[in-house]
C-alpha cells in the first residue's frame, strides 16, 4: 500500500506542480471562455490577487507531493481548492470532471493513509 500512496502522492503533486507552473509562465494560451464559466473566470481575475494566491498554493502543496514532506499538512491546505475544482467542474465545466473528480480521490486517499496526523485536531476540546 505504500507504493499505492507514493504514486498517488507524486502523480497529484505533478499535476499540481504542472498546472501553476504553466500558470505563472504562460506556457499555454488561455482558451476562450463562455458563458458562466466566463463571468466566474473573470471574477477571480478582477480580484488581482485570488488566482497567483491559490496557484502559489497549489505550487508549494504540490512540491510538498513530490518530495515527501509536510503531506498531511499539504493535504489539509489544498483541500478547500480540491473542494472548489469539483464544484467548478461539476457546475460549469463538465468536460473537466473526470481529472477534478480523479484530484478529489487522489486527495481523500491521501487524507485517509495520513489519518493518524489529524486525530488531535478531531477530538473533541470541551
Amino acid at each position: 500500500m505504500k507504493i499505492v500512496t507514493t504514486i498517488a502522492r507524486t502523480l497529484l503533486g505533478i499535476l499540481f506542480v504542472f498546472g501553476s507552473l504553466a500558470y505563472f509562465f504562460n506556457w499555454f494560451p488561455q482558451p476562450e471562455l463562455t458563458g458562466d464559466m466566463k463571468t466566474f473566470n473573470d471574477g477571480l481575475n478582477a480580484s488581482g490577487y485570488l488566482v497567483p494566491l491559490i496557484k502559489a498554493t497549489e505550487l508549494i502543496c504540490g512540491i510538498a507531493f513530490i518530495v515527501g514532506r509536510f503531506v498531511p499538512l499539504a493535504v489539509v491546505i489544498i483541500f478547500p481548492i480540491v473542494v472548489n475544482i469539483v464544484s467548478v467542474h461539476t457546475f460549469l465545466a463538465p468536460e473537466g470532471l473526470p481529472i477534478a473528480l480523479f484530484v478529489l480521490l487522489t486527495s481523500l486517499f491521501l487524507a485517509y493513509r495520513n489519518k493518524d496526523h489529524y486525530k488531535s485536531l478531531l477530538i473533541n476540546q470541551f
